[in-house]
């Protein structure tokens, strides 16, 4: 057994805007710990405001990692997440600190305490032929495609996912198999990939959670978030099409910049606005959905007095 998988690795999980990093923050007055970030948004540089990236300020008190490591025209897989945070976590440990992993990018953490069974690469013929079928049909009526051969992943992704449909559909395509029954082989393995103590922050209430979503939203938009959207599509290389600007938020705004719609105009800022809320509570329902299917998570309500004590309890820390 390697110095990896003798102690636990601390993993901190929840919906977009449930209070994560600032538990996290919390966590390290009384730990010396570093920050291994779990999320598919926080990689890309240039991506700060819609993000709700950690400040600087916060940065420079605890260590982060897998903060800004990928330009927006990158893309980042799970199997590479795992190589990453493995790496990290001996040398952190190495260092005399403890790893906290905090996000809500599920397929990540599953990918980590489950492992991902070998999928076939992509295939530029099927991937041309789903390419011009998206664009005929849209991604909505590909995603009622889904369902019919691999309904469980259908039912995770939200209908507009492009990138994600067309990924499963490739699968099913290439191998004659459901994408779910892959990650399904891994999680019958007879042991755990790695040994973890999972700390997801829920609220009992999803109006508090959906309160909160609508809040931060507004505060980026006063940050900036609409700048920095331009900003990133002044560049001839980046386009809706890559992961990056298919984050929520980012997707709404950008979409509204090319139909010309002015977001000077209360109206339309306020429609781009709601859509992006829409959006991200969207997130946040299938990142619930994603948690409770992990058994081993030991839950803390987010939206309770002492949350913050029922998190360092989780972790064996007194409260």
């Amino acid at each position: 057994m390697n110095e990896m998988t003798k102690q636990p690795t601390w993993i901190l999980a929840g919906p977009t805007a449930c209070g994560k990093t600032a538990a996290a923050l919390a966590l390290a007055q009384d730990v010396d710990i570093e920050i291994i970030s779990v999320d598919s948004a926080l990689i890309y540089k240039g991506m700060d405001i819609g993000t709700a990236k950690p400040s600087a300020d916060e940065m420079a008190a605890v260590p982060h990692h897998l903060i800004d490591i990928l330009d927006p025209t990158e893309s980042y897989s799970a199997a590479r997440f795992v190589q990453d945070t493995q790496r990290l976590i001996g040398e952190i440990r190495a260092r005399g600190r403890t790893p906290l992993l905090v996000g809500g990018t599920m397929l990540y953490i599953k990918a980590l305490l489950e492992g991902l069974d070998d999928m076939p690469s992509a295939d530029p013929a099927i991937r041309a032929m789903l390419d011009a079928q998206i664009a005929e049909r849209g991604t909505p009526a590909m995603h009622a495609e889904l369902a019919q051969v691999d309904p469980i992943t259908a039912a995770r992704l939200a209908p507009g996912d492009t990138q994600r449909i067309q990924r499963a559909l490739e699968v099913w395509h290439s191998t004659g198999q459901p994408l779910s029954s892959f990650h399904q082989r891994a999680r019958k393995q007879d042991e755990p990939q790695h040994d973890a103590i999972l700390v997801s922050l829920e609220p009992t209430d999803r109006a508090w959670l959906h309160q909160r979503v609508a809040q931060r939203f507004e505060l980026m938009m006063q940050a900036g978030f609409i700048d920095e959207v331009k900003r990133l599509r002044q560049r001839p290389d980046l386009h809706v099409g890559l992961p990056a600007i298919r984050c929520v938020g980012y997707r709404q705004v950008w979409e509204a910049l090319d139909a010309g719609q002015d977001l000077s105009n209360p109206a339309v800022l306020k429609d781009v606005m709601d859509k992006g809320i829409a959006a991200t509570r969207q997130l946040a329902k299938r990142q619930i959905t994603w948690l409770r299917s992990m058994p081993q998570r030991i839950v803390v309500h987010c939206d309770q007095p002492h949350a913050l004590d029922g998190v360092r309890s989780a972790f064996g820390l007194p409260r």
